[in-house]
Formats: C-alpha cells, sequence, structure tokens
C-alpha cells in the first residue's frame, strides 16, 4: 500500500476540541501534563512516579495468559507477548496503553486502528530511549455493561446482530448464544485463504471460550500477538485491592464529582467543549449479572434496581474485603488504569481526548501520575481505482471528505460552462436599492422600512432563483455526480468516516496478515495526520 496524509481538520469529522488539541492550543495546557511528543515523553519519564504493583500485575497477567503458559519452552522463547509480560516486573518499563468495549469481531475499524497506533507508538519510543522498555497495551473495558453498542457490526454493508438478554458486566458474559452470529460473519467472509484463517480464528475465540473478555483476548491476541500487544482485563480482585483506598474515599467524600465538575467549568469557560458529567458517586456495584449505580441518600448507600443496602461502616468492610465488586465509571476507569499500570500514554479517539482533558485535576488530588494523550490514528482505506477515479472526475483528495451535497455542488459550479452564480447581480440590486431606500426616506422616513422589506423579497428571490440554476445544470452532469455519489458512498457510509462502521474482516480477506502489517508500516503516532492507504 502507499499512503498520502492530510490534516484533521480537512476531514470534517472531529470536534473542535480535538481539533484544538492537536493544533497544540495553549488554553488546554492547564488540563494535560504536556502536548505529546518524544521530547515530553522524555519529561514525564524523568517525572514519573509508578505506582504500580508490578508483582501483582505480572502475576494476574500471567494467570491471564495461562493458556499461553502452557505452551512449548520454544514457542515461549519467540512469544514477544510473554516477554513484555516479564519486562513489565521491570523499573525501566512503561506501558502504552490503549482501551475499548469488547466488540464482538473487534467492531469498527478503528478499534484496529487504536491497538495499532500504541504498538507503533511503543516502537518509536523504544528508539528514542532504547534503554527503556514500552509495551503495548489494550485495556479491555470487560466492566461496560453497554451490550447494544457492541453486539453488533457491520460486513459488506451488511448487518451482524448477537442477539442475547444481558445483563451486568459484559466482560462475564456467557459466549453461549453467539454461535449464529460466528456462523453469519464466517459466510460473509467469502472463501479463501484468508477468509479460512479468519473464520478458523473467530470461531476458536467464539466457540471454544465461555465467556465474552476470554473469546475478545483470543481473538485480539491472535491478531496483535506477534507486535508484542499485551491484553489486560481489570476485573480483577488482586487489581482492585491496589485501588480499594480511591474507591472508598471517593465514595464516601464525592470528591471526583467535585473536582471534575469545577474543571469541566474551567474547561468550558475556556471555550471548549465537555464530554461527561461526573455523579456524585462514580461506581457502580457489580456482581455476575449484575452491575447497577451505586446512591447516597441519609447516610445510607443504595444500589438502584436492587434490594442492597449498605451503612457507612458496612460498605468501607465491602470495598475491603470484595474491592471487585466496586465498578469504576468513564470518570474514575483512567484513574484506575493508571494507578495499577505504570502507564505514559493513553491513546484514544476524539471524544476520549476531550474527557480526559476534564480529569487532571482528579488525578492530582489523588497523586495519580496523568499520561500523555495521542489521539489514535485514522484512516481511510481505498482500492486499485480510487486515485484514477478522483482523477478523471477532476476532484481533490481532500474534497472527498466534505458531504456529497456540498461535493456535487461545487463540482458543478467549476465545471459548468455557464455562471451559475449571481452574486455580482445580488451587489448591483444592493446598490440600486440603497438608491431608492435613500430617495424614500427623503420623501417620507416612515418608507425606508417597506423599500427593506422589498430588498429581502427580492433578495430572497435571487437566492432561489440561483438554487434552481444550479439544479438545473446538476441535470447536464448526471453521469459525473452519479461517480460522486457512489464514491462518497462506498469510502464514506452513512456519510460518515469507513473507519466508524466497516469492520477489518473485508480488509483482512483481501490482504491477510499483511493488512495490520501495512498499518503498522504507515502509521505514524507523533505526526498528527489522517492517513489515506492505497494499493
Amino acid at each position: 500500500m502507499k499512503a498520502t496524509y492530510i490534516d484533521y481538520s480537512e476531514t470534517n469529522s472531529f470536534s473542535s476540541t480535538a481539533l484544538s488539541y492537536l493544533s497544540r492550543d495553549p488554553k488546554l495546557r492547564p488540563f494535560i501534563f504536556d502536548f505529546p511528543s518524544v521530547e515530553n515523553f522524555g519529561k514525564l519519564i524523568k517525572s514519573k512516579t509508578v505506582t504500580a504493583n508490578r508483582e501483582v500485575l505480572v502475576k494476574v497477567l500471567k494467570r491471564q495468559y495461562s493458556v499461553l503458559e502452557a505452551e512449548s519452552d520454544e514457542l515461549k522463547a519467540k512469544n514477544l507477548v510473554l516477554s513484555n509480560i516479564e519486562l513489565l516486573s521491570q523499573p525501566n518499563t512503561y506501558t502504552i496503553t490503549t482501551g475499548h468495549q469488547l466488540n464482538i469481531f473487534t467492531g469498527p475499524l478503528y478499534f484496529i486502528y487504536k491497538i495499532v497506533t500504541a504498538i507503533n507508538l511503543a516502537r518509536e519510543l523504544k528508539q528514542s530511549y532504547p534503554e527503556k522498555n514500552f509495551v503495548p497495551v489494550y485495556w479491555m473495558a470487560t466492566e461496560d455493561h453497554d451490550f447494544a453498542e457492541i453486539n453488533h457490526i457491520s460486513l459488506h454493508g451488511k448487518p451482524i446482530v448477537w442477539e442475547q438478554d444481558n445483563r451486568g458486566a459484559t466482560g462475564r458474559l456467557p459466549t453461549s448464544t453467539i454461535a449464529s452470529a460466528v456462523k453469519a460473519f464466517q459466510n460473509l467472509l467469502g472463501i479463501s485463504k484468508n477468509s479460512e484463517k479468519l473464520s478458523t480464528l473467530i470461531e476458536e475465540a467464539y466457540i471454544n471460550h465461555s465467556h465474552l473478555a476470554d473469546a475478545t483476548r483470543h481473538l485480539v491476541n491472535g491478531l496483535f500477538a506477534e507486535h508484542g500487544l499485551v491484553i489486560v482485563d481489570a476485573d480483577n480482585h488482586e487489581l482492585k485491592k491496589q485501588f480499594a483506598g480511591i474507591i472508598t474515599e471517593d465514595i464516601l467524600n464525592k470528591n471526583s464529582s467535585r473536582i471534575i465538575g469545577q474543571t469541566s467549568k474551567n474547561l468550558e469557560d475556556a471555550g471548549f467543549s465537555t464530554q461527561v458529567n461526573a455523579r456524585e458517586i462514580n461506581f457502580f456495584y457489580m456482581a455476575d449479572g449484575l452491575r447497577e449505580r451505586i446512591i447516597e441518600e441519609n447516610g445510607v448507600f443504595s444500589v438502584l434496581n436492587t434490594d442492597i443496602r449498605f451503612t457507612e461502616e458496612q460498605i468501607k468492610e465491602e470495598i475491603t474485603l470484595y474491592p471487585e465488586r466496586f465498578s469504576p465509571n468513564v470518570i474514575m476507569r483512567p484513574l484506575y488504569q493508571e494507578v495499577i499500570l505504570p502507564n505514559l500514554a493513553y491513546i484514544g479517539g476524539g471524544a476520549e481526548i476531550v474527557y480526559w482533558l476534564q480529569l487532571k485535576d482528579n488525578f492530582d488530588f489523588y497523586k495519580a501520575g496523568f499520561p500523555l494523550l495521542l489521539l489514535r490514528n485514522s484512516a481511510l482505506i481505498t482500492d486499485e481505482s480510487f486515485s484514477g477515479k478522483l482523477c478523471r472526475l477532476h476532484i481533490k483528495l481532500k474534497d472527498l471528505f466534505k458531504n456529497t451535497e456540498t461535493l456535487q455542488k461545487e463540482w458543478v459550479l467549476t465545471h459548468s460552462q455557464h455562471t451559475l452564480t449571481l452574486a455580482s447581480e445580488k451587489s448591483e440590486f444592493e446598490a440600486i436599492f440603497q438608491k431608492i431606500k435613500l430617495r424614500a426616506y427623503k420623501i417620507d422616513p416612515t418608507l425606508a422600512p417597506s423599500a427593506e422589506a422589498v430588498n429581502a423579497r427580492l433578495k430572497k428571490a435571487l437566492g432561489n432563483l440561483e438554487q434552481k440554476l444550479v439544479k438545473a445544470e446538476k441535470k447536464n452532469h448526471e453521469g459525473a455526480l452519479s461517480q460522486i455519489e457512489s464514491l462518497r458512498s462506498k469510502y464514506f457510509p452513512g456519510g460518515g468516516l469507513q473507519e466508524r462502521s466497516e469492520n477489518f474482516g473485508i480488509f483482512y480477506v483481501k490482504y491477510g496478515d499483511q493488512f495490520i502489517s501495512e498499518l503498522i508500516r504507515h502509521f505514524k503516532p507523533l505526526d498528527f495526520k489522517f492517513t489515506i492507504l492505497e494499493p
């Protein structure tokens, strides 16, 4: 593949706050450690205080990777994942983390892009700081309970849905009912060597594992093990135990609600949007089949939609004995991550970066290090005919990111042999009306508004006529406009970025393992450019 890069602002697909972050807006400095660069990673390493218990982290990860641990000594020696887990016990090793929900079959393409960005950043930092180790990490959002967000994908524009009643954390979901969705996915892959390989991996993941967390680990490991990706499931007693003190303090004193509320106001006062709202208590109570919010009223802590109640002393004891039952929401999950990992960077999408901007003061309050934030790489994957079609239509690459109607109108205005705008005529009419208005005012000042009203009606009529001229001219270019619409539909399904709806499966079938290798070759985490890939 060959790559072309454009600015994120030219894609018309990212929020103004995310673009301000990419442009290093100085007004955002109070809300971050610093903007991401190789040099600033060096500064963070020097100032970093690791709170993670490395021994516990390694022990838990080895247990979660017990299947790999059972491999032969020869295979284990070649397994970069197990080597990276061992490296985490060393004080000069740091993690580069991204996280995402447990979307079936990896969900939309950007799931893959997040992980590739983490892998590439770890490699780039190793080149700059060879005396340190950098381990790419995928944090599985196993405690998330929004099943409706993860139970479907689109492949070749056709929906695949996992139908199941769900309650509780998705990582604990049994996969006993997913067979029909697996079959539908396999059928859409077609028949080839690559489709057979992916089909086998999908079946091994979802049919041979009893819970969604284990299935997802198997699938993601199958795609990224050779690149050393370590997968973390933080729904774990020993890991949560390290976070228990913060859980207790925050539930009892509601610190995060107060602090993040103020930070959010400061962000908005600085002219930026916010993404999430802190609650008084930012934890759920979790058990098998249950993940419900905790609320407090008159000193009694209740779990919504249940009969579970705690006094202050009882909830303190519950957290001490069973910290795994207390699940952080979107506000507190990042803090949990930084407490248990020796982490330097978090890689997320535009919306994630925005809500992380709301969190730094809370990190400071709990004396947890705040990572450098990176917008994940984004891409548009095209086919062999892409450049040729753009060339024949005389369309610039960045113009393809405009919505279909705008692109078609601009194309007609550019390629028409007629003048379709009435700009000069509007200026002439405006000059005439100013004379009419002045004459009317001299005769009778009360006539000036009448003149303005006539002017407004004429402007509207001219605007309508201009639209009719463009519409009529469009009929003369139906072939080209149809091709533009087809291009937009193909590469921007539903009018949005390809990466937000298409699954990686269609590209894996075409390119095999080379697909991920090509992403790794072309993605540049610290260049902050949108990538267009063409065969």
